[in-house]
């Protein structure tokens, strides 16, 4: 069954009023612990035992009691009010320092080539914080998903986000496995991938991404054709590899490869640069002490890296 947990406007007001008295079984003490005036506490007790319907103390000249609605109340108000003032806290200590749980959504192609160094060492510097990568492909929406931050190249970033940047602009190649270019020869020109078989990436959106091809300084788009589709860059590098068709990714991904020679990049100089990989986040007035101590890990680590 599903509760409602809506509460009415005004309904938390006085009750920490209400809970000085009934300890201290004096308004003017109470006035004195909350550092207000005994006629403000009087006065907001009154207008909690008008919102309840019911008296809730028993006064004269020299006391002051509870009654049965009062030590109602006061039982159940009192442990619920002290979880209030422990989940303020808690919610304050992680406004005040690096500490929780920062939750990133980053592609699996960034995780081996960027995170992985840039994360251990995050680790270490804050030991108080847990760092969750979801590795998706998916553009997700950060506040819906609950991430903190994400991690995207940058023409895929909403421009009413903060980016960060991570790398220089970056050069997308076409690379194949030496024993596929042996089989089928190696393009010299872009025209020639439509005679071969080109490992194609399906977008979130569901759509197929085209080639794009730098020309002389004009950028161009190839619809090529291919026996393999794959969702992430790791996995058509991976075809790659096996000898499955050409595939076009970022150029760091493909970088240990092509040195240990298990792939050739072909067409490299009509490779496109790309702008880059950032780190992006919604544009608050106010950052939480975890993101804020990532962000100025990554620009320090961007700084030591020139």
């Amino acid at each position: 069954m599903k509760q409602n947990f809506t509460v009415r406007q005004g309904a938390l007001d006085g009750v920490e009023a209400f809970l000085s008295v009934a300890q201290h079984r004096s308004f003017r003490r109470a006035a004195a612990e909350l550092g207000v005036t005994p006629s403000a506490i009087s006065q907001a007790v009154r207008a909690l035992e008008a919102r309840v319907g019911a008296v809730l103390f028993l006064r004269t000249t020299r006391s002051v009691g509870l009654t049965e609605a009062g030590e109602r109340f006061f039982a159940r108000a009192r442990p619920a009010f002290e979880e209030l003032v422990a989940a303020s806290g808690a919610a304050r200590d992680l406004g005040q320092r690096p500490a929780g749980l920062l939750r990133l959504t980053v592609p699996r192609s960034v995780v081996p080539i960027l995170l992985e160094p840039l994360v251990a060492s995050f680790c270490q510097a804050f030991p108080e914080i847990e760092v969750e990568l979801a590795a998706s492909e998916e553009l997700v929406d950060l506040a819906a998903g609950g991430f903190d931050a994400g991690i995207r190249m940058g023409q895929f970033i909403s421009p009413d986000m903060v980016a960060v940047r991570l790398t220089k602009p970056l050069p997308f190649l076409i690379v194949g496995s030496p024993a596929y270019l042996e089989r089928r020869g190696r393009p010299r020109r872009p025209d020639d991938l439509r005679e071969h078989a080109c490992l194609r990436l399906r977008r979130s959106n569901g759509a197929l991404a085209p080639w794009s091809l730098n020309d002389g300084g004009r950028s161009i788009e190839i619809a090529v054709a291919g026996p393999f589709i794959a969702n992430d860059f790791p996995t058509m590098l991976g075809a790659a590899v096996e000898g499955v068709g050409l595939a076009q990714v970022p150029g760091p991904l493909a970088t240990d490869a092509v040195r240990t020679g298990k792939l050739v990049a072909v067409l490299e100089k009509f490779a496109p640069m790309t702008p880059g990989v950032f780190l992006y986040y919604p544009s608050h007035r106010q950052i939480m002490p975890k993101l804020r101590a990532f962000i100025d890990h990554v620009k320090g680590r961007s700084r030591a890296a020139r």
